[in-house]
């Protein structure tokens, strides 16, 4: 992150919370059932107060990472991928070959078919 950025805190969601995340993860184009955020760890980081990013965590499995356009490529989506890696034995995900990079920059172990990506970390 560059020096004018506030420093970013990596937390569990609270409850009064998950509206900001479902719409960060919308804005994303990500689809997570309804429901999910209560059934899931979520992870927000947090700048000024103001979330930045967001992880969904369903068992070992990241169901959607998602970081507020403005603040992408400034390591807050590695930040909350690796509080998660601290709090699961191991991690998996399934993605778009578009997030691919994304996922290989983390040394997600990726194998990709019928247009779908997976990884495990």
């Amino acid at each position: 992150m560059s020096d004018c950025q506030p420093p970013v805190d990596i937390r569990s969601a609270t409850k009064d919370e998950y509206v900001t995340v479902r719409s960060i993860v919308n804005a994303a184009l990500l689809d997570v059932a309804p429901g999910a955020l209560r059934r899931s760890s979520v992870l927000v980081a947090v700048a000024d107060e103001r979330i930045l990013g967001a992880l969904v965590l369903r068992g070992s499995e990241i169901d959607a990472i998602a970081v507020r356009p403005g603040r992408r490529g400034q390591g807050i989506g590695r930040a909350l991928v690796e509080t998660a890696a601290k709090r699961r034995p191991y991690l998996l995900a399934v993605f778009d070959p578009a997030v691919r990079p994304f996922y290989f920059s983390l040394d997600f172990d990726v194998r990709c078919s019928d247009g779908r990506c997976r990884g495990r970390f």
